[in-house]
């Protein structure tokens, strides 16, 4: 099935404690349906110190949210919108907002 949040896209949290928050999508985990997104979900983690690079700690970092908790941003509207697909005239199939009909993918 064709994805329809993908790495890079700007999104919104629609449900859960960071309803509202907005940040751009960091990675995709479809086997878990999940996504990484920047400042949203953070949590706290004991690291240990790994060679001269990081230190160790408690570091905080941005925790998988379920992609039905997300909602894709309207790159014309700059609201919610649900993703629909569409097919071009050359034969490219590429995601559609809903809410203003506008293309996402260029």
């Amino acid at each position: 099935m064709a994805a329809k949040i993908k790495k890079g896209d700007r999104v919104e949290v629609i449900a859960g404690a960071d309803k509202g928050k907005r940040g751009e999508v960091l990675r995709v985990i479809p086997k878990e349906n999940r996504a990484i997104v920047q400042g949203v979900a953070m949590v706290k983690r004991h690291q240990k110190p790994k060679g001269v690079g990081s230190p160790g700690g408690i570091i905080e970092k941005e925790a998988p949210v379920h992609l039905s908790n997300l909602m894709l941003i309207d790159p014309k509207s700059d609201k919610p919108t649900r993703v629909g697909f569409k097919i071009l005239e050359d034969g490219r199939k590429v995601r559609v907002a809903r809410v203003s009909g506008e293309v996402i993918d260029g």
